[in-house]
């Protein structure tokens, strides 16, 4: 397997920064996956003389280590690490030859703290963007403490393992042997997870903000950026920095940018954010909002209380749920919401999407490519999607798409076996034999913790006026939380801005 001329030149570039020797052990047989990775080895070997190469008998084959010489650092790749996973290849190289690892130094006290031994294995597919951040933290948790391992699993790889197992969602990550968490995480909610967070006092204890933006996606970091930039004290509590875009593998209307991946783009995000002095509140989740003797009080789900001045709520959507019966039951056992990440599970089977919107129909063309076949449902008599859309979906010979389809419930015992729907134009009931579905039917704004706080439509986003003003004086809304016509990333990047200015408008003036 040669890499092509690009990634070798850019492999090349990153070898030249290896600090010290490693050692990369390697468990391989004679199959075709065991060829490719000892025929990407050998190119890795090939470019610096700081790469040695041994035999070795790892738990699983095809695999290989990454280790420091003299010592195995925990660090385990079984399969290929090429596609989104690559990135996490070339970091391990690094980290391990010594090049400190990208996050906050009481991150790093916190992983050197950890006396318990830890050994996480994640399942992975090589097309899903959400598994890289996980194989990459916890990959930085096994460099730096010798109590922690981990292993990259790649599930086209390891299909018995992955099918015995029951996983039907990437990432998933075991820990010890038992399941530990499932879907996109970054270090710090691992560490959350592990009982390592942010003390409940130490948020508490947080000096007023001038401004406090609630929500970390790209209304919220634009929110922050400006009013950071008006040398104002800002804060910006997230649940998970970047938000829905997290979720978004292509981004193809971002002007000025032609292409980018959300990952990617969150990434930038919160790089810019921390060019200025905003006291970032990540793995955060805020449950009440309140006008106290001037200021406002943010309570958040851990007890703890922020104060501030003025407040810009930028919490964003979430995937609507169909609910029906089965949804919950199944999410994770066959009800998925991104066919990037957990489509190549689904590699050969029967899949249901539910949605003819854009999302639907693009769900349903992806998943074609790699499924036996793709039935698309439409609660209403004809699919939304733009037409240039619905005419690649028409040519795929292996989906058929139903309209006039009511969803009734999600079929299966220990994971998806079926779906159930009702023909709205005949009432008859029919049932479809699926291993998996994908929902595709829109978003839901994140307010549910302000009701008869703020004042808010019938579908519940926030009302505001054309500077982000909310009911309550002093707070502000931005993004896909707000009645904004457009759920669009420029939207509400220009809507955090308006709010941001806004919030110092009314300072100024109060």
């Amino acid at each position: 397997m040669a890499l092509d001329a690009d990634i070798k030149a850019q492999l090349n570039q990153y070898l030249q920064l290896l600090e010290n020797d490693i050692v990369i052990k390697v468990s391989a047989g004679t199959d075709e996956v065991s060829k490719e990775m000892l025929a990407l080895i050998d190119e890795l070997a090939s470019m610096t003389p700081k790469i040695k190469v041994e035999k070795a008998e790892l738990k699983r084959t095809p695999s290989f280590s990454v280790n420091r010489v003299g010592e195995d650092t925990g660090i385990v790749f079984a399969g290929v690490p090429l596609g989104h996973e690559f990135t996490s290849l070339v970091l391990a190289l690094l980290q391990v030859s010594g090049r400190p690892p990208k996050v906050d130094q009481k991150i790093i006290d916190q992983i050197k703290s950890i006396k318990e031994e830890y050994h996480f294995e994640t399942y992975v597919s090589l097309t899903c963007h959400n598994c890289p951040d996980v194989v990459q933290a916890l990959n930085i948790m096994s460099v730096l403490n010798p109590n922690i391992t981990h292993t990259m699993i790649d599930g086209a790889v390891y299909k018995e393992e992955v099918e015995s197992k029951n996983i039907l969602a990437v990432p998933t990550v075991y820990l010890n042997g038992e399941p530990f968490a499932s879907g996109r995480m970054q270090i710090e909610e691992i560490l959350d997870k592990l009982g390592q967070g942010a003390a409940v006092e130490e948020l508490s204890n947080k000096e007023p903000f001038d401004v406090l933006v609630i929500g970390g996606g790209p209304a919220g970091a634009s929110a922050a950026i400006y009013a950071a930039r008006k040398g104002i004290r800002t804060g910006i509590v997230a649940e998970r920095f970047g938000g829905q875009i997290l979720d978004t593998l292509t981004i193809e209307n971002f002007i000025s940018v032609k292409e980018t991946e959300g990952p990617k783009l969150a990434k930038a995000l919160e790089e810019h954010v921390k060019e200025y002095p905003v006291d970032i509140m990540n793995l955060q989740r805020a449950k009440h909002l309140e006008k106290k003797d001037g200021m406002i009080e943010v309570e958040l789900e851990n007890g703890a209380v922020l104060k501030s001045k003025t407040v810009i709520v930028a919490t964003g959507a979430r995937w609507r749920n169909i609910n029906v019966p089965g949804e919950q039951e199944f999410k994770n056992k066959g009800v998925a919401y991104c066919p990037h990440c957990d489509g190549p599970l689904f590699a050969g089977k029967d899949v249901a999407v539910i949605g003819g919107g854009n999302s639907g129909v693009e769900a349903a063309i992806d998943l074609a490519g790699i499924v036996n076949h793709v039935t698309l449902l439409e609660f209403n008599d004809h699919l939304k999607a733009d037409e240039i859309l619905q005419e690649r979906l028409n040519k795929l010979p292996n989906v058929t798409v139903i309209t006039n389809a009511a969803t009734k419930e999600i079929t299966g015992t220990d994971k998806v076996n079926g779906l159930t729907y009702v023909d709205r134009a005949t009432g008859e009931e029919k049932h479809i034999e699926l291993a998996g579905v994908f929902v595709q039917i829109g978003l839901v704004p994140n307010t549910e913790w302000l009701r008869g706080t703020l004042e808010l439509n019938q579908i519940g986003e926030i009302i505001v006026d054309k500077k982000g003003a909310t009911s309550i004086p002093g707070v502000f809304a931005a993004g896909d939380c707000t009645d904004s016509p457009y759920n669009q990333i420029i939207i509400s990047m220009g809507s955090g801005a308006i709010a941001a200015l806004s919030a110092f408008d009314y300072l100024i003036r109060n």
